[in-house]
């Protein structure tokens, strides 16, 4: 069962995430249209040294299955 008092957090912080970064939730919305089975994701990191790390994963049916879940919310 999920719980409510969470689901208040969680949404507190994501207003707060997203006041911080206007631009990531359009990004996330453009992404849902373009990601299927088979697409590559793609995360780099950089800190502040200018040491990167990155990875990337192959999209799976499963994996779309949870997204829409997610979104189901």
């Amino acid at each position: 069962m999920i719980n409510p008092a969470m689901i208040l957090k969680i949404k507190s912080a994501w207003d707060a995430f997203t006041a911080n970064h206007p631009k990531f939730p359009h990004f996330l919305k453009a992404a849902q249209n373009s990601i299927e089975e088979g697409s590559i994701i793609e995360i780099s990191i950089t800190n502040r040294e200018g040491k990167k790390i990155d990875t990337n994963l192959l999209v799976k049916q499963e994996d779309l299955d949870l997204f829409q879940s997610l979104k189901d919310m």
